[in-house]
């Protein structure tokens, strides 16, 4: 009796997202991701990521194929065409929803929830107001009045991924660049930057672009970075290029200066944070 008590509290405890490391996905080509397509450049090599970490899942995102281009939610092509190295496999919704800031709440909601980390789901509106997944799981729902939020319970009980993609484009909807660059912890050391960082600036509007992969020379042990992003109108994550030195494209240098410059928008040395 007791064991068959356990085994059910094991089973509930069970995502039904774990084992999906990539859930929006039906088929996931491992021959196919930013690292698996983009070389290091010459005498470095890619820092190793923990086995499980947000860093190992972000350098392993799967791409479309190569040469794709950059579409709007409503399946128009971007503008800009020659921002980008490779676009995410990774839709956008229908809706001008999943913008700059929205994409890096994606990507670190997609990764908790693939891992079964729901009570790490969890995002400030921009009136400051707590949404977590947890309680969206519980069955309440934010009733938004200018800037004031209050919870109800009106829903059933659900962890489904639909239901978590509901949650996401309810936060998408109630976030951006300025709730995000509060949540987030300043770093001071762009030479210590890791997969995962991102630069950002709140404002309305802001912009914030995610480091998706980090490699180091074998003997300084300086390190050069890649960053994704979407933009407005919501669009399609993709990998940028480095404008700015063709030959190191796609990769940044740490060591930039007060100044990085990707091909949309300027971020200020102390623009860099972490989860």
């Amino acid at each position: 009796m007791k064991s068959i008590t356990v085994l059910m509290v094991c089973l509930c405890l069970i995502s039904p997202a774990l084992g999906q490391e990539y859930p929006w996905l039906q088929h996931y080509d491992n021959t196919n991701t930013i690292k698996a397509r983009f070389d290091v450049p010459e005498k470095y090599k890619r820092i190793p990521a923990e086995e499980g970490s947000f860093a190992q899942w972000l350098r392993h995102l799967p791409l479309k194929e190569d040469g794709a281009k950059v579409l709007l939610y409503n399946g128009d092509k971007k503008w800009n065409q020659w921002a980008h190295c490779a676009v995410v496999n990774i839709d956008v919704g229908n809706k001008d929803l999943q913008q700059c800031a929205d994409a890096v709440i994606r990507l670190r909601a997609e990764y908790l929830y693939s891992r079964g980390m729901f009570d790490s789901i969890s995002f400030n509106f921009t009136s400051g107001d707590r949404a977590t997944f947890r309680d969206w799981i519980s069955g309440k729902r934010p009733r938004v009045n200018g800037n004031k939020v209050t919870w109800t319970r009106n829903a059933a009980v659900d962890s489904s991924y639909a239901t978590f993609r509901e949650y996401l484009n309810t936060v998408f909807t109630y976030a951006g660049s300025f709730s995000l660059s509060k949540e987030l912890k300043r770093r001071t050391d762009p030479c210590d930057i890791q997969i995962g960082d991102i630069f950002i600036q709140g404002g309305f509007p802001g912009h914030a672009v995610i480091v998706v992969d980090l490699a180091e020379d074998k003997s300084s042990g300086k390190r050069m970075f890649m960053l994704a992003q979407s933009y407005m109108p919501a669009q399609e994550i993709h990998v940028l290029k480095n404008p700015y030195n063709a030959t190191l494209s796609p990769w940044y240098d740490c060591d930039f200066g007060e100044r990085i410059r990707t091909p949309e928008w300027t971020f200020e040395r102390a623009d860099l944070k972490r989860w």
